[in-house]
C-alpha cells in the first residue's frame, strides 16, 4: 500500500493505450463499404442540421414567398400580343412567266436569317413608330424627352420589346411583342408585321423596261377603242333619252367625260332609283315591325325592353323594392294605421305614380315611333310602285343600248388588263422574290403575360430553400458547440462511452436514477459497460469524471456511473474532490472528509459513509480549504488514491471543471483513467480541445467522453441512440433520496444535480 501511494505510482503502472474503442476500420474491412457508410453517415447527419435548424429554413422559405407575393403584386403587368408572318423563301410567281425573270437560287437559311434580321433591324422600328406616331404618344415615351430625340426613344423601345421567334421546321416566324397596353401590344405587332411586308416591297422595288415599253404601247391602242365605243354609247343614249349612272349593276352604261379607264359600267337613273326605294322600303318595313313589336310589348302586361333598361324606371323599381320592404318588416311591429306606417305608404304611393308615369312616357315615345315608321313605309311603297312602271317602259327601250355597252365592256375590260400588268410591274416589279404573308393578326391579349404568379412562387419555393438550406449549414459551421455523438468523434477523436438524454418536463434525476428502465440509467449502465473495455485488465481501478467547465453533470454522471457499477456487486467509493463547491455533502461532512485527509493522516476507513447501496461509499469534500490547489499538489493525494484502489473495487473522483483550476489535472495523472463530461449544445469545441490539451499536458489517461443532456431531433436519433427502445409501461419508481439513509452515523445526503436542470 505504501508503494502504490508513492508519487511514483503512475509510473509503476507504466502507460495505457485505449482498447475496445476505436473509430479506425478493422483489418479486412471492403473499402467501398467503407464510402458507402462514409457517405450515409453524411446523409444523416445532413438531415439532423436541416431538423435542427428547421425553423430557420421555414423562416427562409416564408420569407422568400412573401417577397414574391409582393413582388409579384407590386410588378406592373404586361401584356403580350403574337402576331404570325410566312416568309416565303422561294419566288412566287405573282406577274407570270412569260414577263417573269428567271428566280436565282439562294440558300434558305441566310435568306431567312437576312429578314429576321430586318425585323430586329432599326430602321423597321423606326417605320413602325412613324406608322402608329408613337413619339407622339405620352403614354409611350416621356413627355419630358426633347422632341428631336422622341423618334430614336420610340424606336429603341420598340426593339428593345420585340422578340422575332422563329418557327424550327418552317417559314413562319412570330413576332412577340410585350406593353403595358394590351391594345398598344397588339397594335405594334400588327404594325411589324405590316411594316416588314412594306418595307421589304419598297426594297424590292424593280421594273421591267420592256414590258414596260409594250404595255404602253397597247395602252395607247386600247384607250383609243375604248373611247370611240362610249362616244358611241352616249350619242345612243342621248338620241333615246337614256341616263346612265357610273357604278351600275350589270345592264352596262355610258362613260362620262372626263372618267378615268377602271370607270365602272352603270345602270340607268329609273333603275338605280328603284334599287334605292326598294332598298329603303326593306328597311323602313324592318324598322315598322321593330317599332310595332315593341309597342306591343309596352302595351302588354310585361312591358318593354326600353321599359325594363331605363335606368330611371330600374332605379324606381328599386327604390319600390326598398319601401315595400321596410312597410313589411315594420308591419310586424306597428299598425297601419301608425304615423311612420301610413307616411311609409305615402312614400310607396309616389313611387307608384312615378313608375307609371315613366312607363307611360315610355309607351308614348314607342307608340310615336311605331307610327311615323308605318307612314315612311307607305310612302316608299308607293314611289316604288309608280317608278317599277318607269323602269319596264326603259328596258324595253335599250336593246339596242345593251348592244353598244357590250363593246364598251370589251373594251374597257382590255384596257384594265393591259392596266394591271402595267401597275404589277410597274409598281410591284419582282415582288415575288421577297413575298411576305400575315398569317395570324395579332389580337388584343385578355391577360398579362408578367407577371406570372405561379412561376414567381416556384422560384421563390426553390431560392428559399437553397438560401435556408445555405444558412441552415452556415449557422451549424458557425457555431462550434457539440451536438451530436458524431462531432465528439470528429472535434476530439474520442471514442463515446455514452450517451445521456435530457431530462423531460417535470422528471427528476433521482427518479430516474431510481428506475432500472429509464433511459437515464439505461445510458449510464451502457457507459459502464464501455469501461470495462477502456484497459485491458477491465474496468479502471481509479476513475476521475471531470468536464470542461461547471453545470455540465459530472457529479450526476459521477454517481450515477458509481451507482450502476455498484448494483453489479462492485465495492465501488465516490470521491466528492470538488473542495471549492462540494456536490455531495453529510453531517459529517461539514467536519471532516477529503479536505481533512489532504491535511492529516487520517485514516480512509473512519471518514467514508455508506449510502443505501450496500456496496457503496461517499467520501464527502470535507471542509472548504482556503487552497484546495495547494492541498492537491501533496504527496498525500497519492496515497489516499492508493489506499482507496487497494479497500474497493472501484474509486469515482468527481473532480472539479478542468479550464481554470489546476485541481482536474492534478487527480487525473494519478488516477487509471478519465472520463470528460460534455454538455450537448453548450460546449464550445474550443473550450474541450483546451480540455483535453491540459489533460493530456498532465498525462492523463483519457479514457472517453460521455454526452449529456443530449435532444434526439427525431425518431431516427432515438432509435440511433437506443432511446426508442422501451419495457412497456411500468409503475413509477418510489421517490427516495439518491444515498437513501445512511446506515451509520446518522447522515443525511443533500445533492443538486445538472442533468436536465
Amino acid at each position: 500500500m505504501t508503494e502504490m501511494g508513492g508519487p511514483g505510482a503512475r509510473a509503476d503502472r507504466g502507460p495505457r493505450q485505449l482498447a475496445g474503442l476505436s473509430f479506425a476500420p478493422r483489418a479486412g474491412t471492403v473499402r467501398d463499404d467503407s464510402v458507402q457508410a462514409a457517405r450515409l453517415v453524411d446523409i444523416d447527419r445532413a438531415l439532423r442540421v436541416v431538423l435542427r435548424r428547421r425553423w430557420l429554413v421555414l423562416g427562409t422559405l416564408g420569407a422568400a414567398l412573401a417577397i414574391a407575393v409582393i413582388i409579384t403584386l407590386l410588378a406592373t403587368r404586361e401584356y403580350r400580343a403574337e402576331a404570325t408572318l410566312q416568309i416565303n423563301a422561294q419566288p412566287a410567281q405573282i406577274i407570270g412567266s412569260r414577263n417573269q425573270p428567271t428566280p436565282r437560287f439562294r440558300n434558305d437559311d441566310q435568306y431567312l436569317q437576312t429578314q429576321f434580321g430586318i425585323l430586329r433591324s432599326r430602321a423597321l422600328a423606326e417605320r413602325v413608330a412613324r406608322d402608329l406616331k408613337l413619339a407622339d404618344d405620352p403614354g409611350f415615351v416621356d413627355p419630358a424627352v426633347p422632341a428631336a430625340q422622341r423618334a430614336r426613344a420610340a424606336a429603341g423601345r420598340l426593339a428593345a420589346n420585340l422578340e422575332v421567334a422563329p418557327m424550327r421546321g418552317s417559314d413562319l416566324v412570330m413576332l412577340v411583342y410585350t406593353d403595358p397596353d394590351p391594345g398598344r401590344a397588339a397594335k405594334v405587332a400588327n404594325g411589324f408585321a405590316e411594316g416588314f411586308i412594306a418595307a421589304t416591297t419598297e426594297n424590292r422595288y424593280n421594273t421591267t423596261n420592256y414590258a414596260r415599253s409594250f404595255l404602253q404601247d397597247q395602252l395607247a391602242s386600247a384607250r383609243e377603242r375604248l373611247e370611240n365605243s362610249e362616244r358611241a354609247l352616249v350619242a345612243y343614249a342621248q338620241n333615246q333619252g337614256i341616263v346612265q349612272l357610273d357604278g351600275g349593276g350589270g345592264s352596262g352604261g355610258a362613260r362620262r367625260e372626263g372618267d378615268g379607264p377602271s370607270a365602272a359600267t352603270g345602270d340607268t337613273l329609273s333603275s338605280q332609283t328603284l334599287v334605292a326605294l326598294n332598298n329603303a322600303l326593306s328597311l323602313a318595313t324592318a324598322e315598322r315591325i321593330a317599332a310595332e313589336q315593341a309597342y306591343r310589348q309596352a302595351s302588354g302586361a310585361a312591358g318593354s325592353d326600353e321599359q325594363m333598361t331605363d335606368p330611371a324606371l330600374q332605379s324606381l323599381r328599386a327604390e319600390r323594392a326598398r319601401l315595400e320592404a321596410d312597410y313589411s318588416e315594420r308591419l310586424k311591429t306597428f299598425k297601419p294605421d301608425y304615423p311612420d306606417m301610413l307616411a311609409l305608404q305615402a312614400k310607396i304611393a309616389e313611387v307608384k305614380a312615378a313608375i307609371a308615369r315613366e312607363t307611360g312616357t315610355i309607351a308614348g315615345a314607342l307608340s310615336a315611333r311605331y307610327k311615323s315608321a308605318a307612314g315612311r313605309e307607305r310612302e316608299l311603297a308607293a314611289q316604288v310602285s309608280q317608278l317599277r312602271a318607269q323602269v319596264l317602259d326603259l328596258r324595253g327601250r335599250g336593246i339596242g343600248y345593251n348592244f353598244l355597252q357590250r363593246e364598251v365592256d370589251t373594251n374597257r375590260e382590255l384596257y384594265d388588263a393591259l392596266l394591271q400588268r402595267y401597275k404589277e410591274i410597274g409598281v410591284v416589279g419582282e415582288l415575288g422574290e421577297n413575298q411576305a404573308t400575315v398569317i395570324d393578326r395579332a389580337l388584343v391579349p385578355g391577360s398579362p403575360y408578367r407577371p406570372q404568379p405561379l412561376r414567381n412562387l416556384g422560384i421563390a419555393l426553390v431560392l428559399g430553400l437553397i438560401v435556408g438550406l445555405g444558412l441552415a449549414f452556415l449557422l451549424e459551421f458557425v457555431d462550434d458547440t457539440i451536438k451530436s455523438p458524431e462531432e465528439m468523434g470528429e472535434t476530439l477523436d474520442l471514442p463515446v462511452l455514452g450517451v445521456v438524454p435530457q431530462l423531460g418536463k417535470g422528471e427528476k434525476l433521482a427518479e430516474q436514477l431510481e428506475d432500472a428502465k429509464s433511459p437515464i440509467t439505461e445510458s449510464y449502465q451502457s457507459t459502464v459497460a464501455a469501461l470495462r473495455f477502456v484497459d485491458e485488465g477491465g474496468t479502471p481501478r481509479s476513475l476521475l469524471v471531470t468536464s470542461s467547465r461547471p453545470s455540465e453533470g459530472k457529479s450526476s454522471s459521477s454517481l450515477a456511473i458509481a451507482q450502476s457499477m455498484a448494483r453489479t456487486g462492485k465495492r465501488v467509493l465516490l470521491i466528492d474532490a470538488d473542495m471549492r463547491n462540494p456536490s455531495f455533502a453529510s453531517e459529517s461532512g461539514r467536519f471532516a472528509g477529503l479536505s481533512t485527509m489532504l491535511a492529516n493522516a487520517s485514516a480512509l476507513k473512519d471518514l467514508v459513509v455508506p449510502t443505501r447501496l450496500e456496496t457503496m461509499w461517499l467520501l464527502p469534500a470535507g471542509p472548504i480549504p482556503s487552497a484546495p490547489a495547494h492541498l492537491l499538489a501533496t504527496v498525500r493525494i497519492h496515497e489516499i488514491i492508493a489506499e482507496a484502489e487497494a479497500a474497493y473495487d472501484v474509486v469515482i473522483v468527481d473532480a472539479p471543471p478542468v479550464l481554470g483550476l489546476a485541481d482536474a489535472p492534478t487527480l487525473a495523472s494519478i488516477c487509471e483513467a478519465t472520463v470528460l463530461v460534455v454538455e450537448a449544445g453548450s460546449a464550445r469545441r474550443a473550450a474541450v480541445k483546451r480540455t483535453l490539451r491540459r489533460l493530456l499536458d498532465a498525462k492523463a489517461h483519457v479514457a472517453g467522453a460521455v454526452l449529456t443532456k443530449f435532444q434526439p431531433k427525431s425518431d431516427a436519433d432515438h432509435e440511433h441512440y437506443g432511446y426508442g427502445y422501451g419495457y412497456g409501461q411500468s409503475a413509477p419508481p418510489p421517490k427516495s433520496r439518491l444515498f437513501g439513509a445512511l446506515r451509520r452515523r446518522g447522515l443525511d445526503e443533500t445533492k443538486t444535480l445538472d442533468v436536465g436542470a
